[in-house]
């Protein structure tokens, strides 16, 4: 099996890049989209954060907006709801990881693998870069959007060079989609044989 990582800064199309990767064929497993599943699905999760933030969370589903004032009130809340999210997404991983032992490919598409010690040797770990102007105008679309919280979770993760030295794999994403798929098909080209 192997394991494509995609990693990068916020905001670069890292998401996008993994779904390109994985087209119909490969697995796909995205942190932050298992995150939503959990705030949206577990009871477990919500007393948890509730105990550990009680003047933000308030009715159950977590609320994404909630956590964004909690975070905004006190940077510390940032990492009591990572203590309580990551070991969740660790198990979810952990169970996709199971299911498709089997598989030739599998993409993870996982913000802070690297950060979390989630990444093995033999990872092809894929590095997503953008100019920073790009990465701004992509993210000012993003419902929600505020600078100040993007500034604190950058605070918590690696820096972008440290990332592009782990990656094996350095993809310019200029969000032009032709040239996207271009460039991840030759990318796929060269990983499986």
């Amino acid at each position: 099996m192997i394991r494509i990582c995609v990693i990068g800064d916020i905001g670069s199309g890292k998401t996008h890049i993994s779904k390109l990767l994985a087209g119909t064929k490969y697995p796909l497993f995205n942190a932050d989209y298992e995150v939503g599943k959990i705030y949206a699905s577990s009871r477990q999760v919500f007393a948890k954060l509730k105990k550990a933030i009680p003047k933000f969370i308030k009715s159950f589903p977590t609320q994404k907006q909630e956590l964004t004032e909690a975070i905004l009130n006190n940077k510390n809340n940032l990492r009591k709801i990572i203590n309580i999210i990551h070991p969740e997404v660790r198990k979810k991983m952990n169970l996709f990881l199971a299911k498709n032992k089997k598989k030739k490919i599998l993409v993870l598409d996982i913000p802070l693998l690297l950060e979390n010690k989630l990444n093995v040797p033999e990872d092809v770990i894929i590095f997503v870069s953008a100019k920073q102007k790009l990465i701004q105008k992509n993210l000012q679309k993003r419902f929600g959007y505020n600078k100040k919280t993007v500034d604190l979770l950058k605070k918590i993760q690696l820096d972008v060079e440290s990332k592009k030295l782990a990656a094996d794999i350095i993809i310019e994403n200029d969000f032009k989609l032709k040239q996207t798929r271009l460039r991840v098909k030759q990318i796929l080209d060269n990983i499986v044989i």
